[in-house]
């Protein structure tokens, strides 16, 4: 057997799939993003029972209303995970199971945009399932044991966003609610709405892209939407470009701004930068500390 080496050639010609999340606070518009995609082509995975802004789309939808739902779901899409165990969620033969009920897993294979509103909502449905497990109550007691709930949270939240990330031939985006807090300094941070923090902390290390939608003013003082899409930025914001193609700030309209991360890339000599980094010559500062004289 050979070793199996993808060749550049093979791994460019790949088709791959942007794997995003989308923060924003509520009612900014997230859900309204659908009608900016392809409705024959998008699945959108309806956690919030929120599809009021998108009435009239004409794309097909899923509406999990339990985390096993939300599993059995994404090992529908994402297919087995050969490296787990039989008796393990998104194993083979949870996925096997699965498609005795929902039948042939090439039904979703028309589908190139998974659309799943709200993370938010699964992570809430994560922990009331994780409240009701063994590991969520002590061994000597029998009573509840909420670190061990969130502990089995996290990993739970973790596995099914790393299958989901894996769906190589798919565009995954999670929609979810930004929080606005002041820290122990009184200084304004953003953080994901989501139950526990491992989620929230591993979350922009799975994911290519992290974008933030937020109301920022133009050029006249009036606010617009619009996708914060890179880490430094002036607002704080939570943000991320791995695909190294997005302005600082892009337009609301996902459609494009997926058309834009898959464009031909440029070479790496014109997309990266080392600016001179000028350094503090000892010498010179020293010069400029001069002992302060006593005159009394």
């Amino acid at each position: 057997m050979a070793l199996p080496i993808i060749s550049a050639d093979e791994r460019l010609t790949q088709r791959k799939g942007i794997k995003g999340c989308i923060f924003g606070r509520s009612g900014i518009g997230k859900t309204s993003l659908l009608w900016t995609l392809n409705a024959s082509t998008t699945l959108f995975m309806d956690l919030e029972a929120g599809d009021l802004a998108v009435e009239g789309w004409n794309g097909d939808t899923l509406r999990p209303r339990t985390w096993k739902e939300c599993r059995d779901f994404a090992v529908f899409i994402g297919g087995p995970n050969p490296a787990l165990r039989e008796d393990q969620p998104y194993s083979q033969a949870h996925f096997d199971e699965v498609c005795g009920r929902f039948g042939d897993p090439a039904v979703v294979e028309r589908y190139e945009t998974i659309f799943i509103d709200s993370i938010t909502v699964a992570g809430r449905l994560c922990f009331q399932w994780c409240r009701g497990q063994p590991e969520a109550f002590s061994d000597k007691t029998g009573k509840p044991d909420i670190r061990g709930a969130y502990g089995l949270h996290g990993r739970e939240m973790i596995g099914w966003l790393t299958h989901l990330q894996h769906a190589r031939g798919k565009h995954v985006w999670f929609v979810g609610i930004l929080d606005e807090k002041l820290d122990d300094f009184n200084r304004k941070v953003f953080q994901p709405q989501i139950d526990g923090s491992k989620t929230g902390l591993e979350l922009p290390g799975i994911v290519d892209q992290v974008i933030t939608m937020a109301d920022i003013a133009d050029a006249n003082g009036q606010p617009q939407r619009t996708f914060v899409c890179q880490t430094l930025n002036p607002w704080g914001y939570p943000a991320k470009d791995r695909s190294g193609r997005l302005a600082l700030i892009e337009e609301t309209h996902l459609g494009r701004l997926m058309a834009k991360i898959q464009s031909p890339i440029r070479p790496a000599s014109e997309r990266l930068s080392y600016p001179a980094v000028a350094s503090a010559d000892p010498a010179a500062s020293s010069a400029e500390i001069t002992p302060s004289t006593n005159s009394n």
